[in-house]
């Protein structure tokens, strides 16, 4: 047996107030998982997409551009064009583990020091979430942002899981 989720590791994050702690596990341990189950994978594996599901790349990109897009919301920021063009081509197949498990990398570390920068005192500051500016809080944006991940990583781990049984490995 491995080690115990990072919630249950007793560590706490660096720099990372108490409130946040909960999501930078959720990252770390999506972190974790991920290079556990993807690096693996080949590039057809990664784009598989066993019976119409969507592909374990896709999960990967999707993972890191959302929490990009839910950190950018959190700092009150809009999305940039580059922001927007990335969401579009989510789904398009292509990348290998390494470029997709990078990114994911870099995305997490950008959060993790955005988790760091962010004050306990400002979690309940409203903010708005798209063009439609539905409403939300830093603390809302920053709690999905972990959940997300978590809900993502484990759709790469399941996908991963199909796609390597149906190809009897």
């Amino acid at each position: 047996m491995g080690q115990p989720e990072f919630w249950m590791r007793g560590i706490t994050v660096e720099g990372i107030a108490p409130a946040l702690q909960p999501v930078a596990h959720a990252l770390l341990q999506g972190l974790e998982d991920l290079e556990g189950v993807a690096a693996s994978l080949s590039v057809d594996e990664l784009w598989a997409r066993p019976g119409g599901a969507a592909s374990a790349g896709f999960h990967l990109r999707h993972l890191a551009g959302s929490l990009d897009r839910l950190t950018t919301y959190a700092r009150g920021d809009a999305l940039t064009d580059a922001q927007i063009a990335a969401l579009r081509t989510e789904q398009e197949p292509g990348d290998g583990a390494d470029a997709l498990l990078a990114h994911v990398r870099a995305t997490t570390e950008r959060a993790l020091d955005q988790l760091r920068a962010t004050p306990e005192d400002s979690l309940d500051e409203p903010r708005f979430v798209g063009r439609a500016r539905l409403p939300s809080s830093v603390r809302g944006l920053l709690y999905h942002a972990g959940e997300h991940t978590s809900r993502h990583t484990g759709q790469v781990v399941t996908t991963a899981k199909i796609v390597r049984g149906l190809a009897g490995g």
